[in-house]
């Protein structure tokens, strides 16, 4: 980078991430109009005094450099929300940096930070992320709890000798090392950890000797983990746990991370978990458990264990309102960057699907929305929209055209009453595409043609009579659900769908197959016919499967 970029007065957006920098112009300072400044990955030593008279700066990253102190101008950039500092030689921040009230998320990870500040803690009371994971802390100042915003905190791999003299000692290793901070000082405990939403539980593998990683890792949880009751996400993974208490069953959780411990069994309360999402336990040796169980969904286990349950201690299980649910499944999607609301009895899609504006899934099935919110336009990073059985009567081009990363989009089940004539044209770059029991006809030709990118495309229980000519030309097709329709024959042109692995064909009117089908063998491996009147293949061979099936075909074409 050189001094001309002064000559960009106007510029709001800098990314010049992943390159070989070694220095910044004191020239950023006069872009006033600066809101996001991304240097990451690069090899600078130093950044500028002069970046603090870019007052406006809101988020800036320089994380993955070399750099060993933060000029105190930062301070200056009162406006600053995000910083992301991670992965440098830092060993101190400046003290100016309690001039930025406005931060809610920092990330010092991966430095070499001895201390962090109580001034700090006690003017960035808005921050919500903290993560000073890897560094050299040795305690964390006490008046933590000024904290009151907290979602996410994570304090893992840092000193062995981590230690505060508030926190309560239910969690320290028989030698005195802490493992987790949970408790602490009673003028603390309720203002902090009640609004605490992510704890993580690492065990310091990397900076304990062997024999006290064997003899150390928590083994013992305390019944008064049960007392986070805004809890909602709880790692534990890799540690010596033989026992999950009863107390903590009355945790709201999302995520409960239990894999690679010492559990036999699991407590019956457990499946009173009704809010929790997703519960991993591999790497344990349970033997009160069917392995099918462990390893399948989260809902079916906790149903087997509320049905170990006597049926008064089952009636007493508590299922949470709609709004806390949406709530928690929101808290999630911070980290995890997909939220589901499948099945809530939703008529009107909640704020929180968009509130954070960085959300990559969003799973609205099940529920009884009519129609999107413009506010949904705001979601630039969506990826996947699942809509599946819901009341949507219109297709939402406006939203549909604001969100230019969407690759997978799923609308079955809709009550669809047209798909507008331009309405693919909103989802060219779409890989994945469900449209199925809709009663709507398709838009006319020229339709799938705006969809060059298609890899799965299912028009199942669509009334259809004919296959749409155009289908043929998606050369990327993978997939193809054509399943319970009233079609009468296949086209040959079939064979230009080289790249098909599925083809669902089953429950149609279907009498007769061309001999061209035969054709896409071997790239084609699923080939489902059933519910079909098929005279021109025997039985004996459709019994035999789809390989069976395609060599009969492609055997009946005429020698060239």
């Amino acid at each position: 980078m050189k001094e001309e970029v002064r000559n960009l007065p106007l510029l709001t957006v800098l990314n010049v991430s992943h390159n070989k920098l070694t220095d910044l112009p004191a020239a950023i300072g006069q872009l006033s109009m600066l809101k996001l400044l991304d240097v990451s990955f690069n090899s600078i030593v130093t950044i500028p005094e002069e970046i603090g008279s870019a007052t406006s700066l809101v988020k800036f990253d320089c994380s993955s450099n070399r750099i060993k102190e933060l000029p105190s101008s930062l301070g200056k950039c009162s406006d600053l929300s995000d910083l992301k500092v991670s992965n440098n030689l830092i060993t101190s921040l400046p003290e100016d940096l309690t001039n930025c009230s406005k931060l809610t998320k920092l990330d010092v990870e991966g430095n070499k930070l001895t201390a962090l500040s109580e001034n700090l803690f006690a003017s960035c009371t808005m921050l919500t992320e903290l993560n000073a994971s890897k560094n050299l802390l040795s305690g964390i100042p006490e008046n933590i709890g000024c904290l009151m915003r907290l979602i996410r905190l994570d304090l893992h791999q840092n000193s062995e000798n981590f230690i505060n003299p508030t926190i309560n000692i239910g969690l320290l290793f028989s030698s005195g090392i802490l493992y987790g901070v949970i408790f602490l000082s009673t003028g603390y405990k309720r203002c902090l950890l009640s609004y605490l939403k992510v704890l993580y539980f690492f065990v310091f593998i990397w900076y304990l000797p062997p024999q006290i990683f064997r003899n150390n890792a928590l083994s013992i949880l305390t019944e008064e983990l049960g007392a986070l009751s805004r809890l909602g996400t709880l790692d534990l993974h890799s540690n010596q746990l033989k026992e999950y208490p009863v107390g903590a069953c009355k945790l709201s959780l999302s995520v409960l991370d239990l894999s690679n411990n010492s559990l036999t069994g699991l407590p019956a309360e457990l499946g009173k978990m009704t809010t929790l999402r997703k519960l991993l336990l591999s790497g344990n040796p349970l033997r009160t458990l069917r392995s099918s169980l462990v390893s399948g969904p989260t809902p079916a286990l906790l149903r087997y264990l509320r049905s170990r349950l006597s049926e008064a201690e089952d009636s007493g299980a508590k299922t949470p309102a709609k709004e806390e649910v949406v709530t928690m499944a929101a808290r999630l999607s911070l980290t995890s960057k997909e939220l589901s609301l499948e099945g809530m009895g939703l008529s009107v899609v909640p704020s929180e699907a968009w509130e954070s504006g960085e959300i990559i899934k969003l799973n609205l099935s099940k529920n009884s929305i009519q129609e999107l919110p413009v506010e949904l336009s705001s979601c630039s990073s969506l990826q996947t929209l699942v809509l599946s059985r819901n009341n949507i009567k219109d297709w939402p081009v406006a939203i549909l055209k604001s969100l230019p990363n969407l690759s997978c989009l799923k609308l079955d089940g809709n009550p669809l009453r047209q798909i507008p004539s331009d309405g693919f044209q909103a989802i060219s770059m779409i890989q994945i595409l469900d449209i199925s029991g809709n009663a709507t006809s398709l838009p006319e030709n020229p339709a799938f043609s705006n969809l060059p990118h298609l890899k799965e495309l299912y028009l199942r229980r669509m009334q259809l009579r004919e296959v749409p000519s155009e289908i043929m030309s998606l050369r990327q097709l993978q997939i193809l659900g054509l399943s319970q329709n009233s079609l009468q024959s296949i086209p040959d042109g079939f064979k230009n769908l080289t790249s098909l692995t599925e083809l669902d064909l089953s429950d149609n009117n279907i009498s007769t197959l061309p001999p061209e089908l035969g054709l896409l063998e071997p790239s084609l491996q699923v080939l489902r016919l059933d519910g079909n009147p098929l005279r021109s293949v025997r039985r004996p061979i459709l019994e035999r499967g789809t390989k069976a099936v395609l060599k009969y075909l492609k055997d009946k074409l005429p020698e060239q």
